[in-house]
């Protein structure tokens, strides 16, 4: 439970800091079970996974649906033009989303200045009791200038930590923590209880990491050396530190049903997709954009006379151990009638895809392949979406496989992220998540932040590998 002296429905105008795992979504559950106003609060966050968690958790936590109104901003801003496209004098097509690098900008460009007009000010305070921000580092400068222009009408509350903004790259440059959101919504309380390590039994390693913030937000070395039982420290110091790294990631979790986080490069999903195929039993966390599965879909054409080769490489991008040269020479082979060795099922399944050339035929192989022996899923959301989108195609205009694989995509946008037993991704894809254990796979590629981030994935266990045993950032 987070510190009782900050209330959410007290604050008219302002911004909660909240460090990773202090209670923040448990505070906003209490906020929403104590509201008892006939209007609902409307509760805004930034991504359709972030909706779906925090609506998991509301539910857990027995809120009443009454008594809240849960969406993306961009979601809530597609509804604000949608229901005044005069108002807003913005083209109605742009909500169909056919090219969201440029839509989305003009939608929330667009929803400001909407809101800034004043024209429905009167509107927002008949539906809305009060407007809570969640995540609110994550805003972008134009998200946080329709929160601005919607705040006059509403009792504005934000809450977020600038340690945890890593979501800011070009073109979504991210609102100042200083100049812009604590000088528009002042800073009114810091949550301070690391309840996560708390409930965990393990509250001075949560007391460590709030003090690691506080130094990673100076520019103060962190000395591993002094760290709580919690925290391994793996050297990297140029000799078997691959063989090091691996064996960090096999580190066990505490409990039975525990998980892992295993915390790679940001700039490389490839070397993450490696590790995981490297170490037993881990599978990757993937992008929502599943831009791999995009990209096989757009180039594979099933009747080129490398078809085959396609989907054997894509299989071997997303299974371990199908040994795609062995494989395509064996079928060569066999086609040639020069084996006398019989063909095994996925031989069979690869020579059946040769004749048929079908998103069936391509099915077909990928099963079999998936249930070959000594073969394994390290990347199965793709390989799932994958076989959906070709279970869902028959290669009729606006049905191809290409066309299905984006649906899939867009589904897959709008679904949780469920959490393997052991999971491997980078900070921007396991931010928000949590586990007993944490493995950051080189400290020395993050920076202060993805670092904090990082290590704040685990509720029992943080194990850092690094060059040196303090960390300077």
């Amino acid at each position: 439970m987070p510190d009782r002296t900050i209330d959410l429905l007290e604050i008219e105008c302002g911004t909660v800091a909240a460090p990773a795992g202090c209670g923040k979504t448990h505070l906003i559950a209490e906020t929403l079970k104590r509201h008892s106003g006939p209007k609902p609060i409307l509760v805004l966050t930034h991504t359709n996974a972030g909706v779906a968690a925090l609506r998991e958790r509301l539910n857990k936590a027995d809120v009443s649906s009454r008594a809240y109104r849960l969406s993306t901003i961009d979601g809530w801003a597609m509804r604000l033009i949608g229901m005044f496209p005069k108002r807003s004098a913005s083209d109605p097509t742009i909500l169909k989303l056919g090219n969201p690098q440029t839509d989305y900008p003009t939608i929330r460009n667009a929803a400001w200045k909407l809101l800034q007009a004043g024209h429905i000010q009167e509107l927002l305070k008949a539906s809305y009791a009060r407007l809570i921000v969640d995540e609110y580092q994550d805003c972008s400068i134009p998200q946080h200038a329709i929160i601005y222009c919607a705040a006059p009408a509403l009792p504005t509350c934000l809450l977020g930590d600038p340690m945890q903004a890593i979501f800011g790259w070009q073109g979504n440059t991210l609102a100042d923590w200083n100049e812009h959101v604590c000088k528009h919504f002042p800073l009114v309380g810091e949550l301070d209880v690391p309840w996560r390590w708390r409930n965990a039994g393990k509250e001075d390693f949560g007391q460590w990491l709030l003090d690691a913030r506080r130094k990673l937000q100076n520019g103060q070395p962190i000395n591993l050396l002094t760290a709580p039982e919690e925290i391994t420290w793996v050297d990297l110091d140029g000799t078997e530190d691959r063989v090091r790294q691996l064996k960090a990631a096999q580190t066990k979790a505490p409990t039975q049903n525990g998980g892992v986080l295993i915390i790679g490069n940001s700039r490389s999903p490839p070397s993450q997709q490696l590790y995981a195929s490297q170490i037993p039993g881990a599978v990757t966390v993937e992008a929502v954009d599943l831009r791999d599965l995009v990209q096989f879909a757009r180039t594979l054409d099933f009747r080129a006379e490398d078809a085959l080769q396609s989907v054997i490489n894509f299989a071997a991008s997303v299974m371990t151990g199908v040994g795609a040269t062995d494989l395509l020479r064996r079928v060569d082979i066999l086609e040639r009638g020069a084996e006398r060795r019989a063909a095994s099922d996925v031989e069979r399944a690869a020579m059946a895809f040769n004749i048929e050339r079908s998103p069936r035929a391509t099915v077909n192989l990928l099963v079999e392949i998936g249930q070959e022996g000594g073969v394994r899923a390290h990347r199965p959301a793709v390989l799932r979406a994958c076989i959906k989108a070709l279970q869902g195609c028959n290669g009729a205009e606006g049905n191809t496989f290409h066309d299905t694989a984006v649906r899939s995509r867009e589904q897959n946008r709008l679904l949780g992220r469920p959490l393997p037993k052991r999971a491997v991704g980078s900070t921007l894809l396991l931010k928000g998540l949590e586990a007993d254990v944490s493995v950051i796979l080189d400290a020395n590629d993050l920076d202060a932040r993805n670092l904090y981030v990082a290590m704040t994935r685990g509720s029992h266990r943080l194990i850092i590998c690094s060059h040196g045993s303090t960390l300077r950032r």
